[in-house]
């Protein structure tokens, strides 16, 4: 018979809960990501449901809920998968580092515990995006289409592996490029277009002269966008990490800022990360531990998803 899980989504975004009665011949999954307000992690949760739903031989329990990069939120919520005697936990890390002993106690409780979207120290596997692949490809098409010239700023975020590997994917491209001068990289805009909108605020306010901006993903490109348009600038150029529709919708319809994203597949890690999750509760030692997934650049002159 098909196995299928009940969920339902609350209208702030934040929580995603199984309705189903937990039986012992369930399989029961964690999951605790970063933002549920960010349309990139809404999908991966939608995604890991439907790998989970797909790939298992049992019926599935899965619980979705949202760290906010919240460091103890999160430790509470591993111990609340604990607690729950889950099979298996998915997470994107609120901190790499600050996470590793409560993986710890997940690991002794004998979950297999993988980290999906942001590295965590201690997991058993890893599946990411390649950001710092990620980060080379936008900058490097922003660097081009700068002429290979110019005032440069870069849009950061929280301090996770994904947004640091973006940051210093984009500084490595930057040494090909002598003429463009990196003016900033210290502004946290959180990953929301409201963060973004504040950090292209104060970028432009010292940093006049900007014309090309790396965001680390597209909401806090769409608010970068909406701040240079407030400031009657059409001349800067911004790229980000994500591959969102909304961005995408904005590259459709030619907004004069944003010019492309460095798209990731939220359905292809979640494919992944149910895979080899799987695969170590059967084998251990003969499951992968870290998989990178590469981006692909979606700009105007091809706004369209790979497949």
């Amino acid at each position: 018979m098909k196995r299928t899980l009940a969920v339902v989504l609350s209208l702030a975004g934040l929580w995603l809960a199984s309705v189903s009665i937990v039986r012992a011949d369930t399989l029961r999954v964690g999951v605790s990501l970063a933002d549920l307000g960010n349309p990139f992690f809404y999908a991966l949760a939608q995604h890991l449901q439907d790998a989970a739903n797909d790939q298992s031989t049992l019926p599935v329990s899965m619980t979705v809920v949202s760290s906010a990069y919240d460091l103890q939120r999160q430790q509470a919520q591993i111990q609340q998968f604990i607690d729950d005697r889950v099979d298996i936990i998915l997470l994107s890390a609120a901190d790499s580092t600050g996470i590793e002993p409560s993986i710890h106690q997940a690991r002794q409780a004998g979950i297999t515990v993988t980290a999906v979207d942001i590295d965590a120290q201690g997991a058993d596997l890893s599946v990411t995006t390649d950001n710092v692949q990620a980060g080379m490809v936008a900058c490097r098409y922003l660097a081009e289409r700068m002429g290979g010239t110019g005032d440069l700023g870069i849009i950061n975020g929280a301090s996770v592996s994904s947004v640091t590997d973006r940051v210093a994917g984009c500084r490595a491209v930057l040494q090909d490029y002598p003429d463009i001068r990196l003016v900033s990289d210290r502004f946290n805009a959180g990953g929301t277009f409201g963060g973004g909108l504040e950090a292209m605020t104060f970028l432009l306010s010292q940093h006049p002269a900007i014309n090309g901006v790396f965001a680390i993903n597209d909401p806090s490109a769409l608010g970068a966008a909406e701040a240079a348009t407030l400031a009657g600038r059409d001349d800067i150029l911004i790229t980000s990490v994500d591959g969102s529709d909304d961005l995408l919708a904005a590259l459709a319809s030619d907004h004069p800022n944003l010019i492309g994203t460095a798209a990731q597949s939220p359905e292809e890690m979640a494919r992944r990360a149910i895979e080899v999750s799987l695969a170590h509760r059967e084998n251990p030692l003969q499951s992968p531990q870290s998989i990178r997934i590469p981006t692909h650049m979606i700009t105007r002159d091809s706004p369209t998803r790979l497949p």
